[in-house]
């Protein structure tokens, strides 16, 4: 695998969403550094198939299926964790997405979207933070009490959160929500229980993901929609991001050089956060 410091070495790392493609690809980064990584996913199969592409090419990695609204399931999850690796040092909430039914369009106005989809999106996003945070948040404390050492949570906002996006209200609202939930909880480990326990949150620009390809991909031409066009005249880099340049931001973030780095949500965005339009 690629990577050569083992910066991480022997660090536990938990991550749900851990099959997608944004956050399969930090496990990837953080396997190539020396940690033991706990893909979690919804879908177990695939969390297992991403854990044995790790360990193929020599990474150490776990797949586990894990639902990130269920606490028994979070605590099922987190019972494998400690009885594998002790205790766990990294969480990474990247459980999240739009669903199509709360997205407005032509054939669906605002005044039509389903409450049961705008509830799915503010469930998946927010409460999807919420649960595994106390959750395996617990069980970061118990290691950093254990061993002397420090903890991450890093929560996947996004730049929706800071500008809402046309279309879009359940999930620019949701991830506005766990921007604030970032800034909350590391208030709240700071006063409560440790300073060593940080919370921090990326907030990715426009990436194309399964989730909102069929908003800026037209599917039959392959080229991009009117709403693509837009998302890259109002961004700055002039490129749609790609899953690597994640990596940075999170290794500085997960860095105990970054010890006083602590409830913050960083952009990473091309610049489209600074761009006026004009």
């Amino acid at each position: 695998m690629e990577g050569t410091l083992g910066k991480f070495n022997g660090l536990t790392t938990a991550i749900t969403g851990g099959a997608g493609e944004l956050c399969g690809r930090m496990a990837e980064a953080l396997a190539a550094e020396g940690a033991n990584v706990v893909i979690l996913d919804i879908a177990g199969d695939k969390a297992a198939a991403k854990a044995d592409s790790i360990i193929k090419s020599g990474g150490k990695a776990l797949g586990l299926a894990a639902d990130v609204l269920s606490r028994d399931s979070l605590l099922s999850v987190r019972e494998a964790i400690a009885k594998n690796y002790g205790g766990l040092d990294i969480l990474i909430n990247g459980a999240g997405g739009n669903h199509p039914e709360a997205t407005t369009n032509d054939q669906r106005s605002f005044f039509q979207l389903p409450a049961d989809a705008i509830r799915r999106v503010f469930d998946l996003n927010c409460l999807g933070a919420i649960l595994p945070s106390q959750v395996l948040g617990e069980l970061i404390l118990e290691t950093i009490r254990k061993s002397g050492g420090y903890g991450n949570i890093i929560n996947i906002s996004s730049m929706n959160a800071l500008r809402p996006l046309t279309r879009i209200p359940a999930y620019s609202a949701a991830k506005a929500a766990v921007s604030n939930f970032t800034q909350w909880l590391a208030v709240h480990m700071a006063q409560n229980y440790t300073p060593k326990l940080r919370v921090n949150a990326l907030a990715p620009g426009f990436f194309l993901t399964n989730q909102n390809r069929f908003l800026i991909l037209d599917e039959n031409t392959g080229g991009f929609t009117p709403r693509g066009q837009t998302i890259i005249a109002h961004t700055p880099a002039g490129e749609l991001g790609k899953s690597d340049d994640l990596i940075s931001a999170l290794f500085w973030l997960l860095d105990p050089a970054s010890r006083f780095v602590t409830g913050i949500v960083v952009p990473i965005d091309g610049g489209f956060s600074a761009f006026s339009g004009v």
